[in-house]
């Protein structure tokens, strides 16, 4: 095969102009993260019950829906969650791999069953089926800079222009407001409703029946008498829209001819249609969107399509209304890919003169530098056949191949110099008899170090999903770097080189003469020491097994980790009063918690939102949670200003502050995985136990934990639920 391309320089030439032009191409379609897609497809299932307590939403939405969610191919697990808001949430998680979009058809048909069992109301309001993940790539607040509007303006207007646009992008899995509508509030009173003898259901039937959009129908529609002179539709104003109509609602008309109406028995006005939020923005009030993506979606392309529009909907901002990112994953991605493309970039100088040291002849240096890209191209077109990504783990692939792909150019490179010199050869001649030296050798060097690698592609679980990529990447460029020694090298050697006569040497004099005999005379005297080690092999073996029974007791001493904690330029602070503690109770130590980071670290802090909503089903009066932006990393000391750094000291600090449990936490390695870095523990009880059992497990089951020296901050992960975190 070489010879037919020594013969045919330029097809091998064209073949290579082929071969980079696809990888230029797959570069720019392949999708850019920090790591391969781990997340299994999550289906999360949202119904509502207005008014329910927790109990009746578990008994009777929650339970019946989960019921009939049987026979669904690829699940895993479900999990549900019934809020004393009237929320219930169920989410199914999939194996990795399966087709999310055939996952939401197979819940959507199992729900059909199940629509008929739940309440009306519950019927009424709607249940909703998405597929949506728990990573949540961005959270965007929105600030009034010149308090022309306050939180629930705020709010208001980001729920009503804001919220549907972005849940729409493509990518996204789903939206998490930190804030709510404005909505009629009709506070009753008890005593007026029992004077008149009257009960909050028939309020609640004359709201019903007097607030709705009534079609009225049509003057002069068809049949129609003989000289019709007007045809139109006729309009009612039928959904009431001040207070005031609302007060105006009758709700009973007595004998004497009297009405009673509901602003005889209640307070109407406007107001939130919640008042649980609790949404700050570097101190000042806010209201929140936190984006979060959809099962397969690829962060990077999400997170610029969000912004993207974004920036679209901001020309229709209020006078003084702006959005902040309070917290991206995608910085740290960016500056990750960047550092490992700086990396690559690096490692081709550093082997490019390495090779020019060695083989002290520009031409022949040429030749395996003009393979590296070849071959990395080649790879990025594998990489999209695979339907992979580029990624730090794709990238460090790449890094680590360079090395090795260079080899066998520089084989062939040597070996047809080594011939031009002993038998002063033609450059064309002499790459003949190289390649017919030398052809099998390359192939038995591409399977020996595939078979290094090949293995990792076969590993199972999250493991695999981690480095089977890396497997793939390093294994392509290596057998791409054969096919580009056995078709490109052999033919730039027969036209680059230039002849040289026998017998003729590189390096004879100047610095490339200093270098060899300095090169040659620690040769010598290596060949002595190994002499000298023969003679005595008994001592170096004994030497030998103290290095590996050295490196053995390290292995066991060295800490593990799955990988590897980073500064991502961003953390999160935890904050748990105890149970039935107010918002208020809550909001001032969120100023306490604030305060410190704008006193204490307001050189290494861009921004800090605050929020009571800390899972997007359900906001606590007595917990709350804080996204914390760290200054790009150039800005900030590079040992004091460190993200892992601020965190110790704020813990420190935070241990002071007695009325609530306060946790600072850096995000997980991998942004998929919602847990923070540390360990989890679920109880769980049989169906014949009670809930009063199990939160005597979990008590029981965090003292234990507390008493062990190696874990700090066990604490269940919120009150009254059933998990159990600790670092």
């Amino acid at each position: 095969m070489a010879n037919f391309f020594i013969d045919r320089p330029i097809f091998a030439w064209v073949l290579a102009i082929l071969l980079c032009l696809t990888g230029a191409l797959a570069i720019f379609s392949l999708p850019v993260e920090q790591y391969p897609d781990l997340a299994p497809p999550n289906v999360r299932i949202t119904a509502n019950y207005p008014g329910a307590s927790a109990q009746t939403l578990e008994n009777t939405v929650t339970q019946v829906i989960e019921q009939n969610m049987t026979g669904l191919d690829n699940l895993m697990y479900m999990s549900s969650q019934s809020s004393g808001t009237g929320q219930a949430t169920i989410t199914l998680s999939f194996i990795a791999g399966t087709d999310p979009d055939e996952a939401v058809q197979q819940v959507q048909n199992q729900l059909q069953s199940a629509m008929r069992k739940l309440p009306q109301a519950v019927q009424d309001q709607g249940v909703t089926v998405r597929k949506t993940g728990d990573t949540n790539i961005l959270t965007i607040a929105f600030v009034s800079t010149d308090g022309s509007m306050d939180k629930q303006d705020i709010a208001d207007y980001v729920a009503s222009n804001i919220q549907d646009p972005l849940s729409r992008v493509n990518g996204v899995g789903d939206i998490d407001a930190y804030g709510s509508q404005y909505s009629m509030r009709i506070w009753l009173d008890p005593a007026k409703l029992n004077s008149f003898q009257m009960t909050a259901k028939d309020v609640t039937d004359a709201i019903a029946s007097q607030n709705a959009q009534i079609a009225v129908g049509q003057l002069g529609g068809t049949p129609s008498v003989d000289k019709q002179a007007l045809n139109a539709t006729i309009n009612a104003q039928s959904l009431l829209q001040t207070p005031q109509q609302f007060r105006d609602i009758t709700l009973r008309v007595n004998q004497d001819g009297s009405e009673v109406q509901l602003g005889d028995v209640a307070t109407v006005e406007m107001g939130a249609e919640k008042y649980d939020h609790l949404s700050r923005f570097n101190g000042n009030p806010a209201s929140g969107l936190g984006v979060k993506l959809a099962s397969g979606a690829n962060e990077m392309a999400t997170a610029k399509l969000v912004l993207d529009r974004l920036n679209e909907l901001a020309q229709y901002f209020p006078h003084g209304l702006e959005y902040k990112i309070a917290y991206e994953t995608t910085s740290f991605v960016k500056a990750s890919i960047i550092d490992v493309v700086k990396t690559l970039l690096e490692a081709i100088a550093l082997v490019f003169l390495v090779m020019y040291l060695f083989l002290q002849n520009f031409r022949a240096t040429l030749i395996p530098t003009i393979a590296v890209p070849v071959v990395l191209m080649g790879t990025f077109s594998v990489l999209y056949a695979f339907g992979y990504s580029i990624n730090t783990l794709t990238m460090f692939a790449m890094v680590l191949a360079i090395g090795l792909l260079v080899d066998d150019a520089i084989v062939v490179v040597e070996n047809v110099e080594r011939i031009m010199s002993e038998e002063g050869l033609t450059p064309r001649e002499a790459t003949r008899k190289s390649m017919g030296q030398i052809q099998g050798a390359l192939v038995g060097i591409a399977m020996v170090l595939s078979a290094v690698f090949v293995p990792m592609a076969f590993f199972g679980g999250t493991t695999g999903a981690i480095y089977r990529q890396f497997s793939i990447t390093i294994v392509s460029a290596m057998v791409l770097s054969v096919l580009v020694a056995m078709i490109l090298t052999p033919a730039l050697c027969a036209t680059l080189l230039k002849p040289l006569r026998k017998g003729e040497q590189h390096g004879q004099t100047g610095f490339f003469g200093w270098f060899n005999r300095t090169f040659n005379r620690n040769a010598e005297r290596y060949e002595k020491s190994v002499a000298k080690i023969l003679h005595r092999s008994l001592r170096w073996i004994l030497i030998y097994v103290l290095l590996l029974g050295g490196m053995v007791f390290l292995f066991l001493r060295l800490p593990t980790s799955f990988l590897p904690q980073e500064d991502r330029g961003m953390f999160t602070t935890s904050i748990q009063l105890p149970s039935g503690s107010t918002q208020q109770q809550t909001l001032k130590v969120v100023e306490k918690v604030e305060n410190y980071y704008f006193t204490h670290e307001k050189d290494n802090i861009m921004s800090v939102f605050s929020t009571g909503r800390v899972r997007p089903w359900r906001e606590w009066a007595n917990v709350a949670r804080m996204f914390v932006r760290l200054k790009d990393w150039d800005a900030r000391d590079p040992t004091t200003g460190t993200s892992f750094a601020i965190i110790e000291r704020a813990t420190k600090a935070f241990s002071q502050i007695k009325e609530a449990r306060i946790f600072a936490s850096s995000p997980p390695a991998i942004s998929v995985w919602a847990a923070p870095p540390g360990l989890i523990w679920n109880c769980r009880i049989t169906p014949e136990q009670a809930m009063d059992a199990l939160m005597a497990a979990r008590d029981q089951l965090i003292e234990l934990a507390g008493k062990n020296s190696s874990l700090t901050r066990v604490a269940p992960q919120r009150s009254g639920r059933q998990s159990a975190t600790a670092n």
